[in-house]
């Protein structure tokens, strides 16, 4: 058996937070680690009994969702709560943070950014990385490697569409089941 490595092991652990998201917008998830330890994790999502973009909508100002507390700035924010030290540790994130965020990264003293998805990545954000020292590295992360039985799930579709096509399905009907299928275990 084969471990996974610590990079996809963190990421894994973002991508699960990232299933708490209430925002609609995009579901991120962000997790501190501190000596191969987690520290703190977070996900984007309104404050703790406020109302959610899931139940009310979006609140959106300047094309930004105003209602929602990014998943950075919620794991940063768990560690001051608790008084945990943020000073030299990581921090894996769904997607590449954005500007506001890129910015309490470095003031909280994280020397390291991780991160599986590129989006709208500020050029400005990387920048401040850059001076501020902050090592910033994209860990592709499929989501597929979670499920232990992806491959004979694979399998068992790969052979129900190829016994379709022996009966006679065909056309745009076989093509879109095989490009859905392609979507799910690419």
């Amino acid at each position: 058996m084969e471990r996974i490595s610590w990079n996809q092991y963190f990421m894994a652990q973002s991508f699960l937070l990232s299933s708490r998201s209430t925002c609609t917008r995009l579901t991120v998830g962000a997790t501190i680690v501190r000596d191969k330890r987690i520290i703190a994790g977070g996900y984007n999502g309104s404050i703790a009994g406020g109302e959610h973009c899931i139940d009310e909508g979006c609140y959106v100002i300047d094309h930004h969702c105003v209602r929602t507390i990014h998943a950075e700035m919620n794991a940063i924010l768990q560690c001051a709560k608790f008084g945990v030290p943020t000073n030299g540790a990581e921090i894996y994130v769904t997607h590449f943070p954005c500007l506001q965020c890129c910015k309490a990264v470095i003031q909280a003293g994280i020397k390291a950014v991780y991160y599986a998805e590129d989006y709208k990545n500020h050029p400005y954000a990387i920048e401040l990385f850059q001076k501020a020292g902050v090592h910033v590295e994209q860990v592709p992360f499929d989501q597929n490697s979670l499920d232990l039985a992806a491959n004979e799930k694979a399998d068992f579709v790969h052979s129900i569409l190829k016994l379709l096509e022996e009966n006679g399905v065909e056309g745009r009907e076989l093509a879109s089941l095989q490009n859905q299928a392609e979507k799910l275990f690419k």
